[in-house]
């Protein structure tokens, strides 16, 4: 049990307020909140950031997703074109060749989420 020994005047209630929150929080059964490994990631997309890939990606296509938000991003900052095909890496992606249609299909992706966002679209 946490003891206050001097609340400071106004404190008093947002401090209860808090350790409120956190005892709940603390009580609350884990159950309630468990997701399958599958739907982890989704949610993680939605709720992590505009930079999150796809729950959905395989690893080569979260790889490519991170090169496109670094390619718009150095794109954006040079003040160059955003054309995705001007990029090195998403023309000549340094995978093994069988990857490549899901390295640039992340890379893509993750280029025109950047570009939008850094835009303020």
């Amino acid at each position: 049990m946490i003891r206050l020994t001097q609340p400071r005047p106004g404190k008093q209630d947002w401090l209860a307020c808090s350790l409120l929150a956190l005892a709940v929080a603390g009580s609350t059964p884990a159950i309630a909140f468990a997701r399958t490994p599958a739907q982890e990631p989704a949610r993680a997309y939605q709720d992590g950031g505009w930079d999150t890939p796809p729950g959905e990606f395989r690893e080569i296509q979260r790889r490519g997703f991170h090169d496109g938000i670094e390619g718009a991003r150095k794109d954006f900052d040079n003040h160059r074109a955003p054309n995705v095909r001007n990029r090195e890496e998403y023309r000549h992606p340094s995978v093994d060749a069988s990857l490549r249609d899901d390295y640039r299909e992340g890379f893509r992706r993750g280029y025109d989420v950047a570009m939008r966002h850094l835009e303020g679209r």
